[in-house]
């Protein structure tokens, strides 16, 4: 398959992600096509491209390692499709990060979760797990960066109750693995009382789960 027709089969309706993926990570020649997609207007091609890069990053991130840069540069792009990519396709990154290039950008990934939109706030809380499985010298870091989360201030107050929400989640993954659990703990016992009931189920399920693991 030649470039352009890789970007015409992107484009089509309902075309199938997964097998483009496969096919850029057996042939990475192509590599370069899906970059060139993320530039072009026509948005099948564009978020179909945004797609396939997440999808190989996931099964193969070190494809895409060496193109870590400019994921980093994509955390300050303007189109927010293409910056959520970007915070997915990072962390799976972390996976092959040798180098350890994340710590160089530590602070400013996680900046979303003190900044004011929800969404790149929620997914980057949602990606730090991935991070923290892959790089254990961060999890106390990272868990500290998502107890933010309560003292942020998103598009209204029922944003910032659903990212309380995601917040629980991903900490709930992390929590085993923690030396310091206290801080972590008291954050999901103050959402018993948040006013989103999906948020006080998960604080709810996470007291239950962990209590036994403050007590050792």
């Amino acid at each position: 398959m030649n470039n352009s027709n890789l970007l015409q089969q992107i484009a089509r309706k309902n075309s199938d992600k997964d097998k483009i993926a496969e096919m850029v990570i057996k042939d990475t020649t192509l590599l370069p096509e899906l970059f060139t997609g993320l530039q072009t207007n026509e948005a099948s091609i564009k978020y179909g491209s945004n797609k396939v890069l997440i999808i190989i990053s996931e099964k193969n991130p070190g494809v895409l390692y060496p193109k870590l840069d400019f994921f980093i540069a994509h955390l300050e792009n303007e189109n927010n499709f293409l910056k959520w990519g970007a915070i997915e396709i990072i962390a799976n990154l972390c996976k092959v990060d040798s180098l350890h290039h994340f710590e160089n950008i530590f602070t400013k990934y996680f900046s979303p979760i003190e900044g004011h939109h929800m969404v790149p706030a929620a997914n980057t809380i949602k990606a730090a797990v991935k991070i923290a499985l892959n790089k254990h010298n961060l999890t106390e870091k990272i868990s500290y960066e998502i107890l933010k989360v309560e003292d942020a201030d998103y598009e209204t107050a029922e944003c910032n109750n659903i990212v309380i929400g995601q917040a629980i989640k991903s900490l709930d993954e992390l929590f085993p693995q923690l030396k310091t659990k206290e801080p972590v703990f008291e954050f999901v016992k103050r959402q018993l009382k948040n006013k989103r009931p999906a948020t006080r189920k998960k604080a709810e399920i996470f007291i239950r789960k962990n209590q036994k693991l403050l007590d050792k």
